[in-house]
């Protein structure tokens, strides 16, 4: 390669991250003059690469967006990752995503450098896919799309929507983040009849489109939306709850319950805590306390003392006992 080819490809990878770099700084990162730093600016441009420059003390160049998709640079741990992320997308974790997925890793596979295909390949062989009891709901990538791009045009966004219990609404709202957790996509958005914030399943939405309305950003409810979906989601899951003494620490309770407990945790001393949980039935409850792996006392609730006996029935009836 060319001293001139390598400079190039270095001022490429410095222009590709999400900053303005002032001239000077250029000329000192590649040792090389202000003037030569113009040059190869031009350079990348001939080749395509739309490289903007701004004058004034707080000016510079950036890469902008083209017509086209110039060819990219990448560091290594950039394009393992691009790879296993683009192999986890062509299994079918975003419907519709599969095919193009799965051409655009065939492409980055082609001109990986052996030692990085090689941590590619080692990722996928020790890598298990954890299939759940139920087929995880279909989203197609357009919706994703379409609701990431109103969301960054700020437009107002009507569609159909079927909550928990099946009852069919029509909604109005303002679309502000997709959040992926669990196994299903969430949109947060501002329901405008409703006045208030809500999350939608983006698998029971459907006829969607934008009303071609625009609307100025509100705060958003919450610094960590995630965390908002996440607990707006165990509100629903959660319809009963009940209330145990469990003979562990409140550390070990807390790290194996994870968000089942519903972040109510009392510690009763270095051995002993008691716990609110909650799930979708008692005898869901009961499973939880199981596998919780530690001696436990049901308090004032007598529809999970009633699943407790018979979980516990059941297994010495297995045990035959």
């Amino acid at each position: 390669m060319s001293e001139t080819s390598g400079r190039l490809l270095r001022l490429l990878s410095l222009l590709q991250t999400p900053r303005e770099w002032p001239g000077p700084e250029l000329a000192r990162r590649l040792e090389v003059t202000e003037r030569t730093v113009r040059n190869d600016v031009e350079r990348l441009r001939q080749l395509g690469y739309p490289v903007l420059a701004s004058r004034g003390s707080v000016g510079g160049y950036r890469l902008s967006a083209g017509a086209a998709m110039p060819p990219l640079l990448l560091d290594d741990d950039e394009a393992v990752a691009v790879a296993v992320a683009l192999s986890t997308a062509s299994g079918g974790s975003v419907d519709g995503m599969e095919e193009t997925a799965l051409r655009a890793l065939t492409k980055l596979l082609q001109v990986l450098p052996k030692r990085l295909s090689g941590r590619v390949d080692a990722l996928q062989a020790h890598t298990v896919r954890v299939a759940g009891r139920r087929r995880t709901p279909d989203v197609e990538g357009k919706l994703l799309a379409q609701l990431a791009a109103t969301a960054r045009d700020r437009e107002v966004v009507r569609f159909a929507y079927s909550d928990y219990s099946g009852s069919a609404t029509e909604r109005r709202v303002e679309p502000y983040r997709l959040v992926n957790w669990g196994m299903r996509w969430y949109l947060v958005a501002f329901d405008l009849e409703r006045d208030d914030w809500r999350t939608f399943r983006c698998d029971r939405m459907s006829q969607t489109r934008s009303v071609g309305h625009r609307f100025r950003l509100r705060e958003l409810p919450a610094e960590d939306v995630a965390a908002y979906v996440a607990s707006k989601t165990r509100q629903v899951q959660m319809k009963v709850t009940g209330r145990v003494v469990v003979h562990a620490p409140a550390s070990f309770v807390e790290e194996r319950m994870g968000p089942w407990t519903q972040g109510s945790i009392e510690s009763l001393g270095e051995d002993r805590c008691r716990v609110q949980i909650g799930a979708r039935t008692p005898a869901d409850i009961a499973f939880w306390l199981g596998a919780l792996d530690a001696d436990f006392e049901v308090e004032d609730s007598p529809d999970l003392a009633a699943a407790v006996r018979r979980i516990s029935e059941r297994y010495a009836r297995a045990a035959g006992e």
